[in-house]
């Protein structure tokens, strides 16, 4: 990879001062070449940061004196310097494999890496951690990192990795706890094969070996038209519940022993279940929720202007990115910027028309119809591109979202959320420019969508009892997430 490159210089800063500029490579800090932007932050928050800079083809030496700690004031162009650590697994329910030709580059790298999963909570399986990894994460206190499960049984774990060191990788997760790391697990649940009995058993090996988990999230198998894997098929209503009674099951098990729910099932599940979502306590704090774990329930209570505090410590939306904690890193992936790029369109009708996903649009009408805001139309518009039973909004794509304009009469407002869109593009590459007609994005909170809407809060909707979401058993796409 090529050397870290300053892509943004903040004025005023220790940085500016020394005349650093965008543009600018860093070869070494104090002599020392880093390999990522968390060895990076470590260097430069000493008092003396000495930098090798190259810049037009000349390298010349940079020296700041500034307060020990005092961030730099510079961002860099990646968080890893060296080399992402590549998966090596071959799981068959990896959605990666489902992409279909000719979609950015980016999006097909398959990364294993703990330093990305520490920087933006990306999931790893621990399948290519070593002792020195351990060492570090230990010393530097990396921590939270979030683990990819799956199953306890090593035999069906290394069958579901298609990776052999599947079944013995999780004993670096005993020595992550061990050492108090703070860890967040997952389990991707394919019918057929680590749900029913697999994934009680699941439950009970968590319990029995990995109780001190932070918490453990169940998310559905997805499956895109692009799937080559004839055994991977999207979960039945029936599949789904009993997915769903048995978190339910396992969390009064949980919080028995260790005082914590600690498992949660994600919002598709009681989607698909027809079932409504627990209520907001259950969630202990929405720790997955950029997982899909309580989504729904922190929108609502957004949207109602309730408080989730004593639920989440004040904050629902960013426990699965880490990268604002290290100074420097940018903001990468889909976790970059929304609109960083683009310029969003104003648009004005005498009606509004809210635009999302078909999961989205389940759980937005109930709020608006409680809420009296009657007037609002829902779009569901389908995922075509992805297709199979992929049905959140996250991977809506501009070209969809096109085709569906085009039915669409003019003269109204249209409102778009911007978890569709990453540095102002969508997953197949298009932009808001490319839409045949204007939209608004809105930031996906019940807040934000409250705010463009001009509905006022209801009196006493502090104090009001969630509503039933999730009830609403219509069918769910033919295919994934």
């Amino acid at each position: 990879m090529p050397l870290p490159q300053v892509v943004a210089v903040a004025t005023p800063s220790p940085a500016a001062t020394a005349g650093l500029l965008v543009g600018d490579e860093i070869r070494t800090v104090n002599g020392q070449v880093p390999r990522d932007v968390i060895e990076y932050r470590l260097l430069v928050d000493e008092a003396s940061v000495e930098l090798e800079i190259a810049r037009g083809g000349l390298g010349f030496n940079v020296a700041i004196d500034k307060q020990a700690g005092e961030p730099l004031g510079i961002e860099v162009s990646s968080p890893v310097f060296d080399r992402v650590r590549t998966c090596d697994n071959h799981c068959e329910f990896c959605f990666i494999y489902q992409l279909p030709k000719g979609m950015r580059k980016s999006l097909y790298i398959k990364d294993d890496d703990y330093r990305l999963s520490f920087l933006y909570g990306n999931f790893t399986t621990l399948t290519r951690f070593t002792e020195l990894d351990l060492e570090r994460v230990v010393s530097e206190r990396l921590s939270p990192l979030n683990v990819s499960i799956h199953a306890t049984d090593p035999e069906l774990r290394a069958r579901m990795l298609r990776n052999r060191r599947g079944a013995v990788s999780l004993r670096w997760l005993r020595q992550l706890l061990d050492h108090g790391i703070e860890v967040h697990g997952q389990i991707v649940v394919c019918p057929g094969l680590n749900d029913g009995l697999a994934l009680e058993e699941t439950f009970a090996g968590v319990l029995e070996r990995f109780s001190e988990l932070a918490s453990l999230c169940c998310v559905p198998l997805g499956v895109s038209r692009f799937s080559t894997e004839s055994a991977m098929r999207p979960h039945t209503q029936g599949e789904a519940r009993a997915v769903c009674q048995a978190v339910e099951r396992w969390q009064e098990r949980f919080l028995a022993a260790t005082g914590r729910r600690l498992v949660h099932a994600a919002d598709e599940y009681y989607l698909l279940a027809g079932m409504e979502f627990p209520p907001p306590q259950h969630y202990e704090g929405f720790v997955q929720h950029e997982n899909g774990i309580g989504m729904a329930r922190a929108f609502e209570a957004s949207f109602f202007g309730r408080s989730l505090e004593r639920h989440a410590g004040g904050a629902t939306g960013s426990h699965g990115g880490f990268f604002r904690s290290v100074d420097g890193a940018p903001a990468y992936g889909y976790r970059a910027e929304r609109l960083a790029g683009a310029r969003a369109q104003a648009s004005s009708g005498d009606g509004v028309t809210v635009l999302t996903g078909v999961y989205g649009a389940r759980v937005l009408r109930p709020l608006l119809e409680a809420a009296g805001a009657r007037d609002v139309e829902i779009e569901a518009v389908p995922n075509d591109f992805f297709g199979g039973n992929v049905g959140v909004a996250g991977l809506l794509t501009g070209t969809d979202l096109s085709r569906r304009l085009a039915g669409l009469p003019a003269g109204r407002r249209y409102l778009l959320p911007d978890v569709c869109l990453s540095e102002g593009r969508f997953l197949d590459g298009t932009t808001l420019a490319d839409l045949p007609r204007p939209v608004e994005v809105v930031a996906t909170d019940g807040a934000a969508l409250r705010a463009a809407l001009g509905l006022a809060l209801p009196s006493g909707s502090r104090r009001r009892r969630p509503v039933a979401l999730g009830l609403r058993a219509e069918p769910a796409p033919a295919g994934a997430r």
